[in-house]
């Protein structure tokens, strides 16, 4: 990854005299939705450059809304967050459960007008099985996969995972493990095709210059210009263009929200994500403000693996001493919601609709968000402390909080400041831009980080699989044997209830160690113009442009 980090550098560097390649330079939408050059164009602020937009190493949310626009998955989700066709027209499950056959749509082309074929599939999801790759997700999506395990042991090789082309148009799927949402799991985007021979003759820097970005989407990258924007234009050879009605969508690379609310409130911008916190007082009675519930927690990275954040009693005196219901409805203004626990709202237990967090537990977070119960909570914090050996901090050495700017990042950092002082211990706050702490945090090169994961199906395996040890999105390299049994038990177990069990165990498990510390539930807050129809809100933290359309 850190290969990669260097390589994107290096290219977007390069590529900035490149970037006219198949696109023309714009100057930002008008009233009718157009931009000279790019007819229709949908202008929209979703986060700065994004570290990668290789499908497979991706894991970020930003990331991830710019590649559903630009590639597509075997299986979709609609507006009501339902799985439907994708690449695949339909499917078919085996009695037994263990093999997935995926029927592609005829005729399938990759933007640049050649054929699509399963064979893209297979040589897609090796190269994501393979540990050369370094894929975050790999776990998450291939896990139940036949062979996967022995692959990332280096028992087998790639090319031995479990799924075949039998036909140009028929993708199969053999499962290792059972896996009753695995169609959920083939609508998740790391799970798109890439094209063999322009990964293979461009090694990382394929996904980074727009004329060897190929992709299989609604639409295509046309223009990148690192720190301004990204330009991606509808694609003629999408299997649903006729459906398409923009002509472009330009995602402006804004980091900074005081700048992306100026480019929403001069007409630069249709829809901007970064909204400024101090204005939301004054904005959230307004037609054009928008806040959507998502499946996702807001939580702390701790380096598990560091002295003295190894013990869980000094993890379990950190989390105690914040008082959630101030970070949530004072620091965050009400947008966020209070956590106690690390699976949250939206996530439905086996029945299908109960929720998994009234299951959890007993029905009881596992700490208290009651502003009544945080002074019992601090005073617990400091003999927790004390039990680890460092009495009002004494002893206790200076630790650092990595994070970036955005939103109300720094004012939680200003106030874990203030919160850990109260045990005597002292914070210091690194302020980093998005991408350095993405590949800082996965690295492991820190002590504590914030971090955060919005849920990529409704399951609480979206969440759980995170700490697995191994997982490529275990940033504070937290390893439990216990845990990952409860985990293994979840993953191959037919028995829904029997699933959940093990599930509810894993996470009690989890939350015994203190394996990360949640703050707050996610909510999104944007700003979207009323122009805009067509478009949709997931509980998975995504917009939909897809389909969208400009009105007057």
């Amino acid at each position: 990854m850190k290969k990669l980090a260097c390589m994107l550098a290096v290219v977007m560097a390069l590529s900035l005299g490149l970037t006219a390649c198949g696109g023309s330079e714009t100057s930002g939408a008008t009233a009718d939705g157009t931009a000279s050059g790019e007819g229709k164009q949908l202008v929209v602020q979703v986060g700065p450059d994004p570290e990668t937009l290789d499908p497979a190493l991706n894991s970020t949310i930003d990331g991830g809304e710019m590649l559903i626009h630009s590639f597509e998955t075997l299986l979709n989700l609609n507006e009501n967050n339902e799985v439907v066709p994708g690449q695949a027209e339909s499917w078919d499950v085996s009695e037994d459960g263990m093999t997935w056959t995926f029927h592609l749509r005829q005729g399938l082309k990759w933007s640049d007008g050649s054929d699509l074929t399963a064979e893209d599939f297979v040589y897609s999801w090796q190269r994501m099985a393979d540990p050369a790759t370094a894929a975050p997700y790999a776990e998450t999506l291939l896990g139940m996969v036949k062979n996967f395990n022995e692959i990332t042991t280096g028992a087998m090789d790639p090319s031995e995972l479990g799924v075949s082309a039998p036909d140009a148009q028929t993708f199969v799927v053999e499962l290792g493990q059972p896996c009753t949402y695995f169609d959920k799991i083939a609508s998740f985007i790391s799970g798109a095709p890439v094209k063999k021979d322009v990964v293979e003759a461009n090694g990382d820097a394929w996904a980074v210059d727009v004329s060897t970005y190929v992709s299989n989407g609604p639409f295509y990258m046309t223009e990148w210009v690192p720190g301004s924007h990204i330009v991606y234009s509808k694609n003629p050879n999408y299997w649903d263009a006729d459906s398409i009605k923009l002509d472009s969508i330009r995602f402006l690379l804004i980091e900074d929200e005081n700048a992306a609310y100026s480019a929403y409130e001069t007409g630069e911008a249709h829809m901007v994500k970064s909204v400024p916190t101090e204005e939301i007082p004054s904005l959230k009675d307004s037609a054009d403000f928008h806040v959507d519930t998502i499946m996702g927690t807001y939580y702390l990275s701790v380096q598990t693996q560091k002295e003295p954040l190894n013990d869980p009693n000094v993890r379990k005196a950190l989390s105690l001493a914040i008082d959630r219901d101030y970070v949530a409805n004072t620091v965050m203004q009400g947008t966020y919601t209070p956590a106690g626990s690390l699976v949250g709202p939206g996530i439905t237990d086996a029945d299908g609709s109960t929720p998994f967090e009234d299951v959890a537990n007993g029905g009881e977070p596992y700490i208290s968000t009651d502003p009544a119960d945080f002074e019992a909570n601090l005073a617990e914090a400091k003999q927790l402390l004390a039990d680890a050996g460092y009495p009002n901090g004494e002893g206790f050495p200076v630790i650092e909080y990595l994070t970036n700017d955005a939103g109300y990042h720094q004012a939680v950092a200003e106030y874990l400041q203030s919160a850990w002082a109260e045990l005597g211990i002292t914070l210091e706050v690194k302020v980093a831009e998005w991408q350095s702490v993405t590949a800082t945090r996965r690295a492991g090169d820190f002590d504590i980080a914030r971090n955060g994961w919005s849920c990529d199906y409704n399951d609480p395996s979206s969440l759980l699989d995170l700490f697995y040890t191994g997982n490529g999105n275990n940033d504070g390299q937290y390893s439990n044997a216990e845990f990952d049994a409860q985990m293994d038990i979840a993953r191959s177990t037919n028995d829904v209830n029997e699933r959940f069990t093990a599930l509810h165990a894993a996470e009690d498990i989890l939350m015994n160690d203190m394996a990360m510390i949640p703050l707050a539930y996610y909510n999104d807050y944007w700003l979207q113009s009323d122009a805009v129809v067509g478009s949709w809100h997931s509980p998975y933290g995504y917009w939909y442009f897809q389909y969208a359309d400009i009105v007057e």
